[in-house]
């Protein structure tokens, strides 16, 4: 999965029209190939966000769950740290290969 596509389900305060949007904006972007289209393609473009966009926002109002909803900020944490154990890895990779 791309890392800058965030998990949107289960939130509390819920996740917001901008976040699914963005991810939208991210998933388009990576499909394409592209960061920004070209005016020839441009609508295409915002077209496939804004679809994206809607069929994101179906499924989450229609997801159920029995967990609790998570908290932003300690999943900000848990990702920050994530992040800080890959790069880690990466640098002890490339030292060993030297």
């Amino acid at each position: 999965m791309c890392r800058n596509i965030r998990v949107l389900h289960n939130f509390d305060p819920p996740t917001t029209d901008d976040e699914v949007r963005e991810a939208a904006v991210q998933f388009v972007r990576k499909v394409s190939g592209s960061t920004r289209p070209s005016r020839a393609n441009a609508e295409a473009f915002e077209r496939a966000v804004d679809e994206i966009a809607l069929a994101t926002r179906r499924l989450l109002d229609d997801l159920v769950t029995k967990a609790p909803p998570k908290n932003r900020e300690r999943e900000a944490i848990k990702g920050r740290a994530r992040h800080e154990k890959r790069m880690e890895r990466e640098v002890r990779t490339r030292t060993a290969a030297t």
